[in-house]
C-alpha cells in the first residue's frame, strides 16, 4: 500500500482525498517508479478543486510531474535504480500521475534524470520552468535577440512567469515583468527582471494596434492581456503563448501579424516531441542553479497539496510549489 491524492467523481460529486493506494489499482505501463518529489502547476489545481474539466477520466492521481527512481521496468530502456523525470503526456489527467508515492508509466514518457540536478532541484524546475525553456527556444527560433530589444514577461510571479525572467534575463535580455501583484517586485528584480509594470495596462480591451514596445514577450495569461501583448510588439518580433490564466479567448485582430509581421508562436509542453524535451532540460540544467531555485519554489509535503492547491488558483502563491512525495 501507499499513499496518494484520489480524485473521485460519483453520486457524491467530485472530491479529492489523500488515500492509501494498492499497486494493483495503478494502470498499465512498463515502468513502475517510486516518486520522490512531484509539484503543483495550475492545472493541478484545477484539477484537484474541479474548477475545469481538467480530469477526464476517474477515478485519478492528479500531478502532471514527477521525479523518481526506478522500481520495476519491462522496458530494457529503464532499470532498477534508474532516476527518471516526467512532465506532461496527459499524466494526471487521462493517466495516474505524481501526487502518489508510486506510479506505473509508459517508459516513452520517460526521460532520464539530467545530469547535474537533483530529483528535488528537477521538480523545482518542473512543468513550468520546462516550458519556460520551451518559450525561449520558440523566441530564439524566430530570431529575437536581446540586443533587439526589450522582452516581456506576463504572470510574471507564477512559475512559467519567475522561470522565464529568470532565463531571458540570464542570456542576456532587458526584461519587462507584468504582475498583478506588485508588492513582489522585490522577488521578480531578484530574479532579473529590469522593469516591473501593472497587469492592468494589459488586461482590458485595447487597440488593434499600439505602440511598438516589445521586441518579443512571454505570455500565460491569455485573452486580452495576450491581444494587447501582439498589439504592442515591435516589427518582426515573437510572442510565445503558452497559458490561460486570464481566458482561452484571444480577442484580437489580425493586424500585428499582417502589417508588422509580428509571429505568435504556440508552445505545447503536453506532447512535446522528446528531442525538443531533451534538448529544454538539457539548456535549464546548464542555466539555473541551487540558490535561483530555492528563490523560485517552496516545499510542502503531500499532505498539504489539496489545501495549496486551492490557494493556487486563488493567486495566494508565488513561483514554484515543490511536494515532497516520498514518505520518511
Amino acid at each position: 500500500m501507499f499513499k496518494g491524492i484520489l480524485i473521485e467523481k460519483d453520486d457524491n460529486g467530485y472530491r479529492a482525498e489523500l488515500k492509501e493506494l494498492a499497486e494493483l489499482q495503478l494502470p498499465e505501463g512498463e515502468v513502475l517508479v517510486r516518486v520522490e518529489y512531484s509539484t503543483l502547476n495550475y492545472k493541478d489545481g484545477l484539477a484537484i478543486t474541479g474548477k475545469s474539466p481538467v480530469v477526464r477520466r476517474f477515478p485519478m492521481v492528479p500531478g502532471v510531474d514527477l521525479a523518481g527512481t526506478v522500481e520495476d521496468s519491462s522496458d530494457p530502456a529503464f532499470k532498477p535504480g534508474d532516476r527518471v523525470v516526467l512532465n506532461g503526456w496527459g499524466v494526471g489527467e487521462v493517466h495516474w500521475g505524481g501526487l502518489a508515492e508510486k506510479a506505473r508509466l509508459k517508459s516513452e514518457w520517460l526521460m532520464p534524470l539530467p545530469e547535474g540536478l537533483s530529483v528535488r532541484q528537477a521538480m523545482a524546475v518542473g512543468t513550468a520552468g520546462y516550458t519556460a525553456m520551451l518559450c525561449v527556444m520558440a523566441l530564439e527560433r524566430q530570431g529575437v535577440t536581446p540586443d533587439q530589444g526589450e522582452v516581456l514577461v506576463t504572470g510574471a510571479n507564477g512559475g512559467v512567469g519567475s522561470f522565464a525572467v529568470q532565463l531571458l534575463a540570464k542570456l542576456g535580455y532587458r526584461v519587462v515583468a507584468s504582475t498583478g501583484r506588485p508588492q513582489e517586485a522585490d522577488y521578480l528584480k531578484s530574479l532579473g527582471a529590469a522593469e516591473i509594470i501593472d497587469r492592468a495596462e494589459l488586461s482590458e480591451p485595447g487597440k488593434p494596434l499600439q505602440r511598438e514596445r516589445w521586441a518579443g514577450a512571454i505570455d500565460s495569461v491569455g485573452s486580452h492581456t495576450l491581444a494587447n501583448v501582439c498589439a504592442g510588439t515591435r516589427y518582426g518580433g515573437a510572442v510565445a503563448a503558452c497559458g490561460l490564466a486570464q481566458g482561452m479567448d484571444f480577442p484580437a485582430t489580425v493586424a500585428p501579424f499582417i502589417l508588422r509581421g509580428v509571429t505568435l508562436a504556440g508552445v505545447d509542453s503536453v506532447m512535446c516531441p522528446m528531442p525538443k524535451r531533451v534538448e529544454a532540460w538539457n539548456r535549464l540544467a546548464g542555466l539555473v542553479d541551487a540558490p535561483a531555485l530555492d528563490n523560485i519554489a517552496h516545499e510542502i509535503g503531500l499532505e498539504q497539496a489539496i489545501d495549496t492547491a486551492r490557494d493556487l488558483l486563488d493567486g495566494k502563491v508565488r513561483g514554484r510549489v515543490i511536494v515532497k512525495v516520498a514518505q520518511a
